[in-house]
């Protein structure tokens, strides 16, 4: 005899999706306590972003082009090329250790040869962030990936001191990418899924800010040992990193949203409610989420790596995923491909990297306040504007400095602030189940655009066509990619993909 279906399928399903609606409403009206520790939680994870940027962009001052002198005025002169002559007749200024160019002998290397250490670091950047990323998801978690990828990074790049040549100094770079591959999405998430949906902007806000504290310090860090070896800029801003990562792992708190997706309910629920653990034990309130996480745990929690599996399962999901990759690739190419170009522009290196920092603020601002605004046309708009910017920066002539310089700048503050909104949007398209993991996707694709930086800007010294033509082309050509993803204002975070497709679903 068949088994004759269940007359209460209809209802059970009706009664699991209240359930997971009121879970919702239940870790949403949880995370909506947030007061001064709540705020001090997430200064305390938006540190790591401090540390990460100037590791990101130590390489303007560590791998500069230094001016040098003629030492014989007879047989060298300030026009001369400076491979063509006796190393006798022309001098570094100041110490031959200053850069690994005057350090390594690499004046008159190639292009590939001078690129090769920072596309090393994007390359370690690349492959970290697929090893190191599916772990957030599922056994490390967010806050003890954070911590372990912070600390192995500073730990690499102290070790950068031991170079004894080009070579040694690219490897010592593949590895400070790789763990620090995985350090701004971990912080990005792991703030975002601590507070609210009102909170959200805020926090990435505080994020952003610490991250532009530190691509401010490092100027003034390089112009104090502009007199030494390139070695001391790594040894000061990696020895307060590893203190950081010490601190970090005892005062940072992890997730409630990924404690609850692993049945680590008591410690998720404590952390909501602010109750005790056997409260929560014997809370009856809690049955409902209780359901969701165990059924959400056995689906998702199969092996290591099953989060990446579950991201293409679906089509939606796996042409999302490629848009949002493709849509990072121009970004993130002009992110950090403007930074490491401003030698480019003929301006004091130090001020020049003083201004573009300074242009993260006002982005922050723009950013906070874009949080009422639509997401798609927000990033179309600053994206478009940044690529325009970029190509006029090719094409306006070396002799009207100060307006190129200006137009650089426009760039750069247009495309942080796309870049900020980005970021927020890429958490806000992913349910909690795969959120990590998709958000490092998404950041190995701005990785992997800018592998090839290097490159364009060492060609972009003879012909800047080469360099900001390239930036303004390809982050215009990736806007394309906005067509076919949702708008994501205003909508609470999902937790399942389920319940991604059902908003998707409304939202349409």
């Amino acid at each position: 005899m068949e088994d004759s279906v269940p007359v209460l399928t209809i209802s059970d399903s009706v009664v699991q999706e209240n359930n997971i609606r009121y879970s919702e409403e239940m870790i949403e009206n949880g995370l909506r306590r947030f007061g001064w520790s709540g705020m001090i939680q997430c200064i305390l994870v938006s540190i790591a972003m401090y540390f990460d940027s100037q590791q990101s962009f130590i390489a303007i001052f560590s791998d500069e082009y230094p001016t040098w002198h003629c030492t014989d005025p007879t047989t060298c002169t300030s026009h001369s090329d400076l491979c063509k002559l006796p190393k006798s007749s022309w001098a570094w200024d100041g110490p031959s250790s200053k850069t690994i160019i005057s350090h390594f002998g690499l004046e008159c290397a190639s292009s590939f040869i001078t690129g090769l250490p920072q596309s090393s670091f994007f390359l370690g950047c690349l492959l970290g962030s697929f090893v190191l990323a599916t772990l957030a998801d599922t056994s490390l978690g967010r806050k003890n990936l954070l911590v372990l990828s912070c600390f192995f990074m500073s730990l690499a790049s102290a070790t950068t001191v031991f170079s004894t040549n080009v070579w040694t100094y690219s490897c010592f770079k593949f590895l400070i990418g790789f763990w620090r591959s995985s350090i701004g999405t971990c912080v990005l998430v792991l703030l975002t899924e601590k507070v609210s949906t009102e909170w959200r902007f805020t926090v990435g806000v505080v994020e952003y800010f610490c991250f532009t504290l530190g691509y401010m310090t490092l100027p003034g860090i390089a112009y104090l040992n502009r007199n030494s070896s390139w070695k001391f800029l790594y040894v000061w801003t990696s020895v307060p990193a590893v203190c950081y990562s010490v601190i970090a792992y005892f005062f940072v708190a992890e997730s409630p949203r990924w404690l609850l997706m692993q049945g680590r309910e008591q410690e998720a629920m404590a952390m909501l409610t602010g109750i005790s653990d056997s409260a929560v034990e014997n809370g009856s309130n809690l049955t409902a989420g209780l359901l969701r996480v165990r059924a959400v745990k056995q689906k998702s929690i199969l092996e290591l790596y099953s989060s990446i599996a579950e991201l293409f399962e679906r089509s939606w999901v796996g042409k999302r995923v490629v848009a949002m990759m493709v849509l990072g690739v121009g970004i993130g190419m002009v992110y950090f491909g403007m930074p490491l170009a401003v030698g480019n522009l003929g301006f004091d290196i130090y001020w020049g990297v003083v201004f573009n920092a300074f242009m993260e603020i006002p982005s922050c601002v723009a950013t906070y306040f874009l949080e009422n605004c639509r997401r798609k046309p927000s990033i179309l708009a600053f994206s478009v504007a940044s690529g325009i910017c970029c190509i006029l920066c090719a094409v306006v002539s070396n002799g009207i400095k100060v307006a190129k310089v200006g137009i650089s700048l426009i760039a750069f503050f247009c495309d942080v602030t796309a870049y900020n909104v980005f970021l927020i949007y890429v958490i806000e398209v992913f349910p909690t189940s795969v959120r990590n993991t998709a958000t490092s996707l998404v950041r190995q694709a701005v990785v992997f655009g800018n592998i090839f930086s290097p490159f364009l800007i060492s060609a972009g010294r003879k012909n800047e066509i080469f360099s900001y033509g390239v930036f303004g082309v390809v982050i215009m050509s990736s806007c394309l990619t906005l067509v076919c993803l949702p708008e994501t204002k205003g909508i609470a975070l999902s937790d399942t993909i389920d319940q991604q497709e059902k908003k998707d679903n409304i939202s349409a």
